[in-house]
């Protein structure tokens, strides 16, 4: 049973198509307004698109392109969202809000409240059961809101954010129940945190502005990026060029690096190498580096126990002596050098 979904937003200037093999969970990351609440919005039936469809397996959530255009009401849809804010009814105690999913389902009283206790346990939130919603704080709110989408058994359960509002305590519980969940599963998971990607997904989707750009195992897209985006999640500079037969041409110099397989001349190519992997020059160092790029001092900011000094696409990481010493300020126009063993090159 797997997943399919195409739509496009006008209006939103969205057009995203996807597919997921049975039991996969996606994580999808991007900036701020790349679309990725939109595209939650859409498989939940919150938000109605000009074109498109989705399924899961033979189930179909809406077609629109059709003649008898199919569009499934929300609650018909076997989904559940769990959105930025947890969205818990007021008026219901957490342990009335878990056991109402299952009631709407036709579930007895007794049965949905013995099902619920048994999910608040499982988000360490049974001590709250009898809490309204005004008497919880913002993360224990969300494993609420968290345990009521699980209780559910949905078969799809749509996460925006979800470890946002936890606290460095309750977020690596909440990442070990979802991990063992999502395995029995589809899951479409909203994220800036690349720790999520890492640990609860099969598959990554790159957003920016409403389109796709990068898609695949997840490890391959963090490995392997090929976006700015995607690199800088991974912690690394991503530079692209036409390829020579010594490295790739930039607007730094030419890069060297190692390739899985050689790539014929004029091949757009990407070079990735860690921040960490750069020493700073004001002068031409002497003898021949093998990649020794030239750019102008942009910013300089902290960087945990570093130093990062940013020159256009370029990042550095230093030490605080280091910085000291070379007196480096923005606008200084300096030599970034690595060794080419450092480097990574694939097709762009």
């Amino acid at each position: 049973m797997s997943f399919h979904f195409e739509a496009t937003l006008a209006s939103r200037d969205f057009d995203v198509s996807l597919h997921c093999e049975p039991g996969e969970t996606l994580a999808v990351l991007g900036p701020n307004g790349a679309g990725k609440s939109t595209l939650l919005a859409i498989i939940a039936g919150l938000l109605r698109p000009d074109a498109g469809k989705a399924s899961i397996g033979e189930r179909v959530l809406f077609d629109l392109g059709a003649p008898a255009r199919t569009w499934l009401p929300p609650h018909s849809r076997e989904t559940a969202l769990l959105a930025q804010e947890p969205l818990l009814f007021p008026h219901l105690s957490a342990l009335e809000n878990v056991a109402f999913g299952q009631r709407s389902q036709g579930v007895r009283a007794a049965a949905a409240r013995s099902s619920a206790r048994d999910w608040l346990a499982a988000t360490e939130t049974e001590e709250f059961a009898s809490r309204r919603p005004d008497q919880l704080s913002g993360g224990q709110a969300q494993r609420v809101a968290l345990a009521r989408a699980l209780a559910t058994s949905p078969e799809l359960l749509l996460l925006d954010e979800p470890m946002a509002a936890l606290d460095i305590h309750s977020a690596p519980m909440m990442r070990r129940l979802l991990k063992r969940e999502l395995a029995h599963r589809f899951a479409i998971i909203i994220t800036h945190d690349v720790l999520d990607a890492l640990m609860l997904a099969d598959k990554v989707a790159i957003l920016e502005g409403g389109r796709i750009i990068e898609f695949g195992p997840t490890l391959e897209v963090l490995n392997r990026p090929r976006s700015r985006f995607a690199a800088g999640l991974s912690g690394l500079n991503l530079i692209t060029g036409p390829t020579r037969d010594e490295g790739i041409d930039t607007d730094y110099g030419l890069i060297a690096g190692t390739s899985e397989s050689p790539l014929p001349p004029g091949t757009l190519a990407a070079a990735t190498f860690s921040p960490a992997d750069i020493s700073i020059y004001l002068d031409p160092p002497h003898g021949s580096p093998r990649n020794m790029l030239t750019a102008s001092i942009t910013e300089i900011e902290p960087h945990g126990d570093a130093i990062r000094v940013r020159a256009g696409q370029l990042a550095a990481d230093i030490t605080v002596a280091a910085l000291a010493d070379l007196a480096l300020e923005p606008g200084m126009r300096v030599f970034f050098v690595l060794k080419a063993t450092a480097v990574r090159i694939y097709p762009a």
